[in-house]
């Protein structure tokens, strides 16, 4: 169409068609009904502002038109946040066909071809700007949602189960997530290459395939993922250790929420920090399967669970059983010799370790069970209180030799 010359529009007729547009979508558009009154007007305002900048830009000959601050420019930016872009979209055609459909009241005379092919250009910029409105608006909220997400998880890591933790996690729709796991391992980062945003969200997607939300975060080399939703926290890690760098990855146990994940948190990291002493370990692997080598770097909850879970049921039920693990173990795993020691048949020896197996869920026929079990006894034994006598007696310094 020719656009050298300013047309002439009966501007007049702007607000009906505004009217119109706005009546049409309350007709046909039922995310529009939905909407709160104050919302609707805004879009409303949009749709007049969009007529009456389409008639200026049109009257003014047709240059390139400034959509974004003739139209969007009235609305507030906050209702991108509660507009899709497939919504807004709707907008668009919805006040294009309105338009088209009062050409006759809008169009000089002889001009309603012009007007209409002006509507087509008009609209297609309209489009346009209105994607990269929205592109804008996603990567300002990715931007802040990854940060979010950082602080977030480095809040769990350190155990701060306050109201900014409350806070940030509401943000990021996690108030209501539940049966959670804290996973660790290594950042898959190149020598040289700091890209932690490409590494998170891998994992993150990954997570969302398996269906189960994700907050993940790089700490210096180290890989931190809080998976949501998950029933079997060792299953779903294996699903995800691809996107882990070499090395073992630690699964922290499952807790209710992610107010108590500061707990699963340090399962995990203290077990990755003690793994290297189980070269063999299974990755992924469990933190609670780690409890001896952790409770070996000093982890006082780890001592804790490994005395409680191994020393003292041995210990309550009766002293065959402890005697009878604590003799297998000094016997090297030899029936005959703790049958010996302990002047009971070997087929007995075999009968009270499938009653510790079935007791404490170790196999004492096992190397690495056995050695685990050895180390809860050495620091069950531990706490206890000493018993007296010649040790009592050089704990206090030595016997009383005025006395001998």
């Amino acid at each position: 169409m020719a656009t050298d010359q300013p047309r002439d529009l009966p501007a007049r007729h702007a607000g009906v068609v505004a009217t119109a547009a706005a009546q049409r979508m309350e007709r046909d558009l039922t995310w529009y009904r939905e909407l709160p009154a104050e919302d609707r007007s805004w879009v409303s305002l949009v749709a007049q502002a969009g007529v009456a900048a389409f008639l200026a830009w049109y009257r003014s000959g047709g240059g390139t038109p400034a959509v974004t601050a003739d139209i969007f420019g009235t609305a507030p930016r906050e209702l991108a946040q509660k507009i899709t872009l497939r919504q807004t979209l709707d907008l668009v055609r919805t006040t294009v066909d309105t338009v088209e459909e009062h050409v006759h009241l809008l169009a000089g005379e002889g001009d309603e071809g012009a007007l209409r092919e002006g509507v087509l250009r008009y609209s297609r910029e309209v489009a346009f700007a209105t994607a990269e409105i929205y592109a804008s608006a996603a990567e300002s909220r990715g931007a802040w949602d990854a940060r979010l997400e950082s602080l977030v998880v480095h809040a769990v890591v350190r155990g701060e189960a306050d109201d900014t933790l409350r806070s940030r996690a509401a943000e990021l729709g996690w108030s209501e997530v539940t049966r959670v796991a804290v996973l660790a391992g290594t950042a898959p980062l190149p020598a040289g290459t700091h890209d932690a945003a490409a590494v998170v969200l891998s994992l993150r997607q990954a997570a969302r395939r398996v269906g189960r939300d994700a907050l993940t975060a790089v700490q210096g080399n180290r890989l931190i993922c809080v998976l949501g939703h998950t029933d079997e926290p060792l299953e779903d890690a294996a699903r995800l250790v691809p996107h882990f760098g070499t090395g073992p990855v630690v699964v922290g146990p499952r807790v209710p929420h992610l107010y108590a994940a500061g707990r699963s948190a340090r399962a995990a990291l203290s077990g990755l920090d003690a793994v290297r002493a189980w070269p063999q370990a299974p990755r992924p692997v469990a933190a609670d399967d780690l409890l001896a080598e952790r409770s070996l770097i000093g982890e006082a909850p780890a001592r804790r669970t490994l005395v409680d879970r191994v020393y003292r049921p041995l210990r309550d039920n009766g002293s065959a059983l402890l005697e009878t693990a604590t003799a297998y173990l000094d016997c090297g795993g030899a029936l005959e010799a703790t049958g010996r020691v302990l002047f009971v048949h070997p087929n007995t020896v075999r009968y009270r370790l499938r009653r510790v197996e079935d007791l404490v869920h170790l196999d004492l026929t096992s190397s690495r069970d056995a050695w685990v079990v050895q180390v809860a006894l050495a620091l069950g034994r531990l706490t206890e209180p000493p018993q007296r006598g010649w040790r009592d007696a050089i704990g206090r310094g030595g016997p009383d030799r005025s006395s001998l």
